[in-house]
């Protein structure tokens, strides 16, 4: 065999950053596969649209006609990059069923359709590869599948979207509020005109249930997970974050215990000595904790053209070698177990709570004296302004179940006393300095 020839479904941001790295990184490749990888066709909605110079001379490739890649018999690799879910999985699901090898970055599609998938892969034993759906190029798919698959994985938890994290280190950094900050990433091109997948943690959500599902060795989807975004992080918030030895990110949290486990993302405040609490701007982080390994970080860009074409182009390098030695659908799907996945009432965290209240004696004991009848202890209470007879008090409790929590807050919220539960966030990563 002396080349192996490739269709790329799509030719946005990822899909020319493929073409761009298989082209100048032609001869290293060849030398690691063992014979050329090369282009044969892409797919595009426009094929007269006016292409990048840097993509080089390409129109030859260039198709709109998808049965040009998923029907030919000389192309054995097809990568999805075009996004969106039902199209794409009818194409992947066309190329797997003829027996071609799949490499995609589409994480919603894995998040949801990922068992759909794998049985097809399996049934024709063909690869189906997805490092560049999580983390960009930050390697953690193939780590937790092979370099790690010794390990009994006890967590995994990182910061897994860039535009929520630039977020939160420039409101860290220069104090600003949540909304200006937003205008600027948008203004910078790291945060969409719409950016609710981002900022809600829909974008992450999806990640981590595909980050669970390996890890954990069970069928975690999107659904499954919780999910809590940073637009009612403040400004204030932050402030006694560091006041009191944290920094808050967004991060997505997955842990097994008891063979039962939890899949969440939302706001956190962690120790400033934690090694993702340093994480700032778009860069991304994930922290894996196992029982061999110890704990481990994995960190660098998670999104962009070349970053994540990084990471495709290795997955394209991985089915090669396996077809040019003749060992494919060597690793399949991982998820062979069926384990239950906690609903967020029965988690346990320490938290941080802000609240807005009357400000005269007795009101402290009687705050206090709501969380102890429901079962939460706290580690401090600290009363920090007070402003036309009203008080604001920040407490940290200790470890305690998240239902507890919120019945306390309920009863909270029904109290002349309180005039406003201002945030709630949870404390992940041990002890703060």
């Amino acid at each position: 065999m002396n080349t192996i020839k490739v269709g790329i479904l799509g030719l946005g941001t990822v899909g020319s950053g493929v073409v761009k790295v298989l082209t100048q990184n032609a001869g290293i490749i060849r030398h690691k596969v063992g014979c050329n990888v090369e282009v044969e066709k892409i797919l595009v909605k426009n094929p007269d649209k006016k292409r990048s110079s840097a993509l080089g001379n390409i129109t030859h490739k260039i198709t709109s006609d998808a049965t040009e890649i998923l029907d030919n018999p000389e192309i054995k690799i097809v990568v999805e990059v075009m996004g969106g879910i039902e199209v794409a999985r009818d194409y992947i699901l066309h190329a797997l069923e003829n027996g071609k090898h799949v490499v995609t970055a589409n994480k919603d599609l894995v998040s949801l359709y990922g068992k759909e998938l794998f049985n097809a892969a399996s049934k024709n034993k063909c690869d189906l590869f997805f490092e560049a759906s999580v983390a960009g190029g930050i390697p953690i798919i193939r780590p937790l599948k092979e370099c790690l698959a010794g390990n009994k994985i006890y967590k995994v938890m990182g910061i897994i979207n860039g535009t929520t994290n630039y977020i939160l280190t420039k409101m860290t950094k220069e104090g600003k509020q949540y909304e200006e900050t937003l205008l600027k990433a948008q203004s910078l091109g790291y945060a969409e005109s719409d950016p609710t997948a981002d900022v809600e943690g829909y974008d992450a959500a999806r990640k981590i249930a595909i980050l669970a599902s390996i890890a954990f060795g069970t069928r975690v989807t999107y659904q499954d997970v919780y999910v809590e975004g940073i637009t009612n992080i403040t400004a204030r918030d932050i402030e006694y974050a560091k006041e009191l030895g944290y920094a808050i990110k967004l991060l997505g949290i997955a842990k097994e215990e008891h063979d039962e486990v939890e899949v969440r993302v939302h706001p956190v405040f962690i120790p400033t000595n934690h090694p993702l609490s340093s994480v700032d701007d778009v860069f991304n982080a994930v922290f894996v904790e196992g029982d061999a390994v110890g704990e481990t970080m994995f960190y660098g860009q998670g999104a962009g053209e070349f970053p994540t074409a990084s990471a495709v182009v290795g997955d394209i390098i991985s089915a090669s070698r396996n077809i040019y030695h003749g060992n494919t659908g060597r690793i399949c799907c991982t998820c062979f177990e069926q384990k239950k996945v906690k609903s967020i009432e029965d988690i346990t965290s320490e938290f941080y709570i802000r609240l807005n209240v009357i400000d005269r004696p007795g009101v402290l004991a009687s705050i206090a004296g709501v969380f102890g009848n429901q079962e939460v202890s706290l580690a401090s209470v600290v009363q920090k302004r007070t402003e036309n007879h009203k008080a604001e008090v920040v407490l940290i409790t200790h470890r305690v179940k998240e239902g507890y929590v919120r019945d306390a807050l309920k009863i909270l919220d029904g109290m002349s006393i309180v005039d406003e539960i201002s945030n709630v966030v949870r404390v992940e990563g041990g002890n703060r300095k």
